[in-house]
């Protein structure tokens, strides 16, 4: 079963004059990258949330948001920082001077002062244990409900990447009907250069046999061809597996890459060059999916 790391999920608490909303936001990333933004009330409890988020989440970069909406201000706090206030007003009126910007209302730019950081801060009083736990049940419901997109998400880019491979088997097995064609046409291409540069009968004919089968024997793709259809057997395998890697997919789309690489330089027929870039268009949106497999 493959995840994506691409997720989403939402809960919502009731307390008494509060409305908690926990949200859960993953991308795709290399690792485990954890970002949490919480009130200052429950700042301490950030390294349980992260540890949690770790072992269920796995990788990805996650941001995590837990905010407050006060329904009743009793317990709430406030604080105006009339110094930090006091600086940006005297900033605006120096940027207006600066800039000839006419108009100098005090009450216009005050509300604009107020909306810079650190100048207005509500909190509240630290959560006692029976709020703690409805908040973190509404934290562990929104962690299942990303990981559930992401299973979701992953079931829907799974069903891409099996067309994507069939697409290059189809591709793979349509090159057999021009390996005929493609040996003769080398073939008659030797002689006709020979022709034209030596006399036919300064040739030794056995000579001339055993330098076109040694040249045809570079040439041959037999071994690619096998190679990458195995490697394709193993994406296969690995993708309808318990634990589908993200990276180990990766891996292995690498070495089809190598396979299909070798084909084209060594195909000199143009039918199996069209097929050969087929391949390699089905096989970079494969690797881009693979991106965003956990």
């Amino acid at each position: 079963m493959i995840r994506s790391m691409t997720g989403f999920g939402k809960a919502d608490c009731e307390l008494a004059g509060k409305r908690i909303t926990i949200e859960i936001r993953s991308l795709n990333s290399r690792q485990l990258d954890i970002s949490i933004k919480l009130p200052a009330a429950y700042r301490e409890k950030e390294a349980l949330l992260r540890n949690h988020i770790a072992s269920k989440l796995i990788r990805g970069k996650i941001d995590v948001t837990i905010s407050i909406d006060l329904v009743d201000s009793a317990d709430q706090v406030s604080f105006i920082n009339k110094a930090a206030i006091k600086h940006y007003l005297d900033e605006l009126k120096k940027t207006t001077k600066e800039l000839n910007i006419k108009g100098n209302d005090p009450w216009e730019m005050m509300k604009i002062a107020l909306r810079m950081p650190d100048t207005l801060t509500y909190y509240q009083t630290g959560p006692d244990k029976k709020e703690w736990n409805t908040i973190y049940e509404g934290f562990l419901n929104a962690v299942e409900r990303a990981d559930k997109y992401r299973s979701e998400e992953g079931e829907a880019m799974k069903s891409d990447l099996q067309n994507r491979i069939s697409a290059i088997e189809t591709s793979l097995k349509a090159i057999e009907r021009f390996e005929g064609m493609r040996i003769e046409t080398i073939r008659a291409r030797l002689d006709q250069r020979l022709n034209e540069f030596l006399s036919v009968n300064n040739i030794d004919k056995n000579r001339f046999e055993q330098e076109i089968i040694f040249y045809l024997e570079k040439l041959d793709i037999t071994e690619e061809k096998v190679r990458l259809k195995n490697h394709i057997d193993y994406l296969k395998d690995t993708l309808n597996g318990e634990e589908a890697s993200g990276k180990k997919l990766g891996f292995i789309s690498q070495e089809m890459g190598r396979e299909i690489n070798t084909i084209g330089s060594k195909a000199n027929e143009f039918n199996i060059q069209k097929l050969v870039v087929q391949m390699k268009d089905d096989l970079e949106k494969i690797k881009e999916q693979l991106l965003n497999i956990l």
